[in-house]
């Protein structure tokens, strides 16, 4: 068959010209991104307020525990179609257990010591794991480009966690390592996800990933039995409902469609807006400064999450298979 003008088949289907075309953004999905970024943002504050009321593991349990029931409801309203085998469900619940509890349990420890904002920008050193880790697990290696955006972002790390200070100007040591080492357990566990679910299965995992977390955040709470300071009080409540509902349930199951909509690369790209907006939320209602060591860390921790993000490593199971991540450094 004869192409048209400049060799394009004028008989060329719709279908095809849509599959070719990128998701773009749209006013629906750049606002859903905006109330993603707040929601994920303020579980930085409420963390702390939860804990006035409740010991952090307990805080943790109840956030995976209502974020688990809140993506099951959403799931079941949605009547998803396809199957989801006995191993699925297994190996979700597995992976819950380095993407939920010990990212939570470390993360909400830790945060009893430092304020929100910084928690945030430490936790979110996670896409700098994420490009350390991938390769491990995807295949592949950084490019130089990638090696010299890991420096500067880890560089950013020191000057926040501040080292050579003395005092109370210098978060505990103990701390930024358990954040630091939240931030290893989330990357790890979300590049073997990758690995292990095609992208149509990933909502579906994720509620399993949740349940399988808040079961073993609930044993290791039980054996360890922490106290609890006021489990009436509503203000508790409010927080436990911001974090599992509006924090885990409606922001993932925001991602995950804004995942069909907008290029993960993206949305990636674009998620040093959740640290810088925890900041700003904990400058105006916690009160939280920032020396200017420590004002320079958090812009090269935001510029190196910004910078990895440029960088498109595919979903293994693009195209149709397992494939290993392009490199453009």
């Amino acid at each position: 068959m004869r192409a048209g003008r400049g060799g394009r088949n004028p008989y060329r289907s719709r279908t095809e010209v849509r599959r070719v075309t990128p998701p773009r953004w749209t006013v629906l999905s750049g606002t859903l991104f905006g109330l993603m970024v707040f929601a994920w943002a303020g579980n930085y504050l409420f963390v702390r307020v939860g804990e006035a009321y409740v010991a952090p593991l307990w805080l943790a349990t109840l956030r995976a525990s209502v974020g688990a029931a809140g993506i099951g409801a959403f799931l079941a309203l949605r009547r998803h179609e396809g199957s989801f085998s006995w191993a699925d469900r297994r190996d979700a619940m597995l992976l819950g257990l380095p993407n939920t509890a010990l990212f939570l349990g470390l993360w909400f420890v830790a945060a009893t010591a430092i304020p929100p904002g910084q928690t945030a920008v430490i936790v979110y050193t996670f896409p700098l794991w994420v490009a350390l880790v991938s390769p491990l697990i995807l295949g592949g290696r950084p490019g130089a480009l990638q090696w010299i955006t890991l420096a500067v972002g880890f560089g950013g790390v020191i000057l926040v966690s501040q080292p050579w200070a003395s005092g109370t100007a210098r978060p505990p040591t103990w701390a930024i390592a358990e954040l630091l080492l939240a931030a290893v357990s989330w990357a790890a566990a979300t590049v073997a996800f990758q690995r292990r679910f095609p992208p149509s299965s990933l909502s579906r995992a994720n509620g399993y990933q949740l349940l399988g977390g808040a079961a073993a955040l609930a044993l290791v709470t039980l054996c360890l039995r922490p106290g609890v300071t006021d489990a009436s009080s509503p203000t508790l409540w409010i927080s436990v409902a911001w974090l599992g509902l509006f924090g885990t349930a409606f922001a993932y199951g925001v991602w995950f469609y804004l995942m069909e909509k907008v290029h993960a690369s993206v949305l990636s790209t674009y998620s040093f807006l959740v640290p810088l907006t925890a900041l700003a939320l904990s400058v105006v209602f916690e009160a939280e400064r920032l020396t200017a060591p420590q004002v320079l860390g958090v812009a090269l921790v935001l510029c190196g999450i910004y910078l990895v993000g440029r960088t498109h490593v595919p979903h293994p199971y693009e195209n149709g298979g397992p494939v290993a991540p392009r490199q453009t450094g």
